[in-house]
């Protein structure tokens, strides 16, 4: 087949977890003989015009210029280059700057779109920007041949809301069985004696709800947040608890093998999404041994069933943190330990997606719906 993947910013992963995705699929799915191409951003560090074996096109992106808007003037350069070439099959990874322009799209590859998470609840956007994405949402849903869904939650919302059916393809991970403790003391940390998360400074992340119960709960155990602070809301959240010397910021880790090390030789994990699918750094967690204490959602539960605690609000964190141990639940993370290397492992995962691109070709797509306006 000839694949082609737009929607992210390119190929290697230096952003999140579409391009992540991105990545281990179109090098895999080379591997077993497809031809794949990524479209990347015009400044994306990887300048070569192949990684891998899969084949880079790189669009003008002025994102760096104009901001958000730019996301729009690059996903169109990508679809308008899309049409010069012989796909077969065109794999859009998400929707949000894109579907404004599915019907430009090419007519002959069949259209697939990972539809990705809630994105018009994330509370960081103004009301126009979220109406805007719901009507997104409502394009790529409705213009697509097929839809991708990566949690189960995402599936029934999919079927409720548009009476489309979708293929349920999580994201994927590794189970993480290097530990080394040396890693800690870059982070001043010792074994199991600390507590953490791992996530972008988004409003929506509960991010202020988890490090509010960590105040609440009076625990002098150092509790570490990973993420970039240089945004508004990471900085307010710095400002804020720079008097609670246990919170300590810092920053991204990018090196995967250190990051897998903080999480695996963590006590308590936390993760505060409330708006995604499958969220990779939940499954990266998993495979990392964290005893994880989850934000109570569908998204999640649906994930993590009965192998982790849930919280509420800040209270319910404290709770937590107050009460449970990790040595004292060793069954959960093995039970997640096991879903990783059985639901969510990248090669079963790929597997998946290069199943329904065939059955996909093989099959003669089923018409996209008359758009509609989403209320």
């Amino acid at each position: 087949m000839k694949i082609g993947i737009i929607g992210t910013r390119g190929v290697p992963n230096h952003y999140s977890g579409f391009e992540q995705c991105a990545e281990y699929l179109s090098t895999a799915l080379v591997a077993k003989g497809h031809q794949v191409t990524v479209y990347n951003s015009h400044n994306h560090p990887h300048q070569e015009k192949t990684f891998k074996g899969v084949d880079i096109i790189h669009c003008y992106d002025p994102e760096y210029k104009v901001g958000t808007f730019g996301q729009f003037i690059y996903d169109l350069n990508c679809i308008i280059d899309s049409r010069k070439r012989d796909f077969d099959i065109i794999l859009q990874l998400g929707y949000n700057s894109n579907s404004i322009w599915s019907w430009l799209l090419p007519k002959k590859p069949v259209v697939i779109t990972n539809m990705d998470g809630l994105e018009w609840k994330r509370s960081k956007f103004s009301k126009p920007v979220r109406q805007f994405l719901l009507q997104a949402e409502a394009w790529a849903a409705q213009t697509s041949d097929y839809l991708v869904a990566d949690s189960l939650g995402i599936q029934q919302y999919l079927n409720d809301k548009y009476n489309k059916e979708s293929t349920f393809i999580p994201y994927g991970a590794y189970v993480f069985d290097d530990p080394d403790i040396s890693v800690l003391k870059e982070y001043d940390l010792k074994p199991y004696q600390y507590n953490m998360l791992v996530a972008r400074m988004e409003p929506e992340n509960s991010i202020d709800i988890i490090l509010e119960g960590v105040v609440k709960s009076n625990t002098k155990t150092p509790f570490i947040v990973v993420g970039k602070t240089n945004k508004k809301f990471g900085q307010y959240l710095v400002e804020k608890y720079k008097a609670y010397p246990q919170i300590r910021f810092v920053g991204g880790i990018y090196n995967i093998g250190k990051l897998n090390n903080v999480r695996h030789f963590s006590n308590l994990y936390f993760h505060g999404h409330t708006v995604g699918g499958t969220n990779p750094s939940l499954l990266e967690a998993m495979g990392s041994s964290c005893f994880i204490c989850a934000h109570n959602n569908v998204f999640n539960k649906t994930i993590l069933n009965d192998q982790a605690f849930y919280f509420n609000d800040a209270q319910d964190v404290a709770r937590c943190l107050n009460s449970y141990n990790k040595k004292d639940y060793a069954s959960f993370i093995e039970q997640n330990r096991h879903k990783i290397q059985t639901i969510y492992h990248w090669p079963i995962v790929i597997d998946q997606y290069e199943s329904l691109f065939l059955k996909a070709l093989h099959a003669e797509a089923p018409a996209p719906a008359l758009v509609q306006f989403a209320s």
